[in-house]
């Protein structure tokens, strides 16, 4: 039995919809995450 992705010759993995919702949730996930490292020294009378 053989996968849509052999019959087709394609390549395999997630579309490239799938990619740019990552990017689109992880890129501000990690700006967030950068800001809140960056004030910590403040909560501690930094």
């Amino acid at each position: 039995m053989s996968t849509n992705a052999e019959t087709t010759g394609t390549r395999s993995g997630p579309p490239a919809v799938a990619w740019l919702a990552w990017v689109w949730v992880v890129v501000p996930f990690l700006y967030g995450l950068y800001k809140l490292v960056e004030r910590i020294p403040a909560l501690f009378g930094g």
